[in-house]
């Protein structure tokens, strides 16, 4: 018997939480360059306010490395997400793979069958025929 042909991919985005879908989004968003590029210009607008006009934080930008080192921890922690929701999608293609050639190794053993009977019935009747029965 043949299974119908399923879109694993499909069916397992149908089935992630909000967690999930959000470890996806912000690690597809932190891994872009649109965001290294706003990251830099935000920072660029930083340094250039504090250092042109005496503002809220003035050169070694004290309070914007305390904001840096809050969002590298964020960052790993989303990171360590993203890392361990790919070794389960892994996992899951894994045993999907599996089961697919699972299932492709019964239809060949199926139609080897199919075919050494074949082969007997056509030996069969050469054999009547070479005997002219």
């Amino acid at each position: 018997m043949t299974r119908p042909l399923v879109n694993w991919h499909d069916d397992h985005l149908k089935n992630l939480s909000l967690g999930e879908r959000a470890a996806d989004r912000l690690r597809n968003g932190m891994g872009s360059w649109p965001f290294v590029g706003a990251f830099l210009g935000i920072m660029l607008v930083w340094a250039a306010i504090n250092l042109l006009q005496k503002a809220w934080d003035p050169y070694p930008f004290i309070l914007l490395n305390l904001f840096l080192s809050m969002l590298a921890g964020l960052q790993g922690a989303i990171l360590l997400i993203a890392a361990k929701r790919q070794d389960g999608i892994s996992a899951a293609l894994a045993r999907h793979d599996y089961e697919t050639n699972v299932a492709a190794k019964r239809e060949i053993e199926e139609l080897m069958e199919i075919n050494r009977r074949q082969l007997e019935l056509l030996t069969e009747l050469h054999q009547r025929d070479t005997l002219g029965v």
